[in-house]
């Protein structure tokens, strides 16, 4: 069977593709910062499913717990065939006024990881000419942001170039940029979402079951629902100062900055 490794498993878009790579018969590693909510998760899986689930209880800020998956994802004898970066929170604060500390955080889980993991796991897969890496990006990166928006940029340019340097080596890579998602994100970030409209949010499965099309498709960005579709085209393809104005409220507001 082959095996997925997927970052932040335990909820929300994480947990979608978990299920979906069960679903598929690949054998997952689970990495999260809970060891019992991750043995929860495998034990679902396992008995749902009748797949493998290894465990890998990790906290992605911490460069010692990061290459301890490094050097899961680069073993030989037990191959990972499926990477999903999809480890990642927000902060409910303006850059002014968020901890720097807090802010070095979300690049470390953002940036650092998804680089160090990407890089970890990619060279194998180019020897056995297959494989694939799912980089959980956001329309926020399209946006003007702060940090989080910042960090999300550089998640989609990297999923882009990368896809582009692996073309013909039978490794996939594709950023998914998904708008709000109903899931745990918001809250655990402490961000009031009451007053968004219902049609501005998606749920879990449309945006992963977009991925997976995407991924066979060898398109190096996924966007799910009509909406976002159309607000991101304007984003990526409008002039930037249009774009600037568009999300100027984000930096008195910041709940658009966070994904899922």
């Amino acid at each position: 069977m082959p095996t997925a490794l997927i970052t932040g498993p335990t909820s929300g878009i994480g947990r979608g593709f978990a299920e979906e790579f069960a679903r598929k018969g690949f054998n997952l590693v689970l990495v999260a910062r809970d060891e019992v909510r991750l043995n929860a998760l495998a034990a679902e899986f396992e008995s749902t499913y009748g797949v493998a689930c290894e465990v890998l209880p990790a906290d992605l800020t911490i460069r010692a717990d990061v290459d301890r998956v490094a050097e899961r994802l680069a073993d030989t004898g037990s191959p990972v065939g499926a990477l999903v970066n999809n480890a990642g929170f927000g902060l409910n604060r303006s850059f002014l006024t968020a901890s720097v500390d807090d802010e070095q955080r979300m690049i470390d889980v953002l940036v650092t990881a998804v680089m160090r993991l990407t890089r970890a796991a990619v060279p194998g897969m180019v020897d056995r000419r297959t494989g694939m890496v799912i980089n959980v990006s956001s329309v926020a990166s399209w946006i003007t942001g702060g940090t989080y928006s910042a960090a999300k940029a550089w998640v989609t340019v990297f999923s882009e170039s990368l896809a582009q340097e692996l073309d013909g080596t039978g490794v996939r890579v594709t950023a998914v940029c998904p708008g709000f998602v109903h899931t745990e994100f918001h809250e655990r970030a402490g961000i009031d979402m009451s007053s968004m409209p219902e049609w501005m949010w998606l749920d879990v499965p449309a945006v992963v079951n977009q991925a997976m099309r995407d991924v066979a498709r060898s398109r190096p960005v996924s966007v799910a629902g009509p909406q976002y579709k159309v607000f991101s085209a304007f984003l990526r393809h409008g002039p930037r100062s249009l774009g600037r104005l568009a999300t100027a409220s984000r930096q008195r507001n910041p709940r658009f900055g966070a994904r899922d």
